[in-house]
């Protein structure tokens, strides 16, 4: 647990700008062609990482790169072109039934609200937002393991925030403009700098810091953080 206070509004900005410096990325890695290719990569991407979802996906779109095919094609079929990734045979159906109700309730269009979007089988919050950011530009900051795990690791929210509360706190610290920035910036510093295996944390701060212009503000951050490492 924590044993400083968490950092503040104006703080949280500046080690995330930090962040965006380091990753300034605003695409996903997920390979996709349209908002139903997205939508789906999505919610295979559950448990399981984008280069795994990338290597399946290639032909399952090729094959039913629509909702309407996608709702017509049979379940065995799904299952055998996504069987490398984690729980597939529930994702198969997932997939299936969102496409028929994409076709049957939307008119075979993507909503573009978080409500409709959760209403689909397979779509949680996290996925209605990627796919509201990234597809339609909406603003929405979503929330994945990697952006939970370095959001309580610096202090941006408690250590005992649930997904939810995360989400809700970084909306308040961040201007709305910034939120699909800084899911993508926190996300890659998450994968491939700070990560979930054991690693030398202070690496992590200094990469951070020498990324931001010198101040005693920064400074002060980056020594609050590091007498809480």
């Amino acid at each position: 647990m924590s044993n400083l206070k968490l950092l503040n509004t104006e703080e949280v900005q500046i080690v995330v700008e930090g962040m965006a410096q380091l990753y300034p990325s605003t695409q996903t890695e997920l390979d996709y062609e349209s908002d139903f290719q997205l939508l789906c990569a999505t919610v295979l991407s559950a448990q399981a990482t984008d280069v795994g979802v990338n290597k399946a996906t290639p032909g399952l779109f090729s094959a039913y790169p629509t909702p309407e095919l996608m709702m017509q094609a049979s379940l065995e079929d799904i299952q055998e072109k996504i069987r490398t990734i984690g729980l597939y045979k529930n994702k198969s159906k997932f997939l299936k039934n969102l496409s028929r109700k994409i076709v049957e309730e939307f008119s075979g269009q993507v909503p573009q609200t978080r409500e409709e979007l959760m209403s689909l089988p397979g779509v949680g919050r996290k996925t209605a937002n990627v796919v509201l950011a990234n597809a339609f530009g909406i603003p929405a900051f979503a929330v994945d393991t990697h952006v939970e795990r370095v959001s309580k690791r610096m202090n941006f929210v408690p250590d005992d925030a649930n997904v939810l509360q995360v989400e809700q706190i970084m909306m308040e610290q961040l201007p709305d403009s910034s939120w699909h920035q800084a899911h993508h910036s926190i996300l890659l510093f998450g994968r491939y700098q700070c990560t979930a295996r054991k690693h030398d944390h202070q690496i992590c701060l200094e990469r951070l810091q020498s990324a931001l212009p010198e101040g005693s503000r920064t400074q002060n951050i980056f020594d609050k953080l590091e007498r809480d490492d």
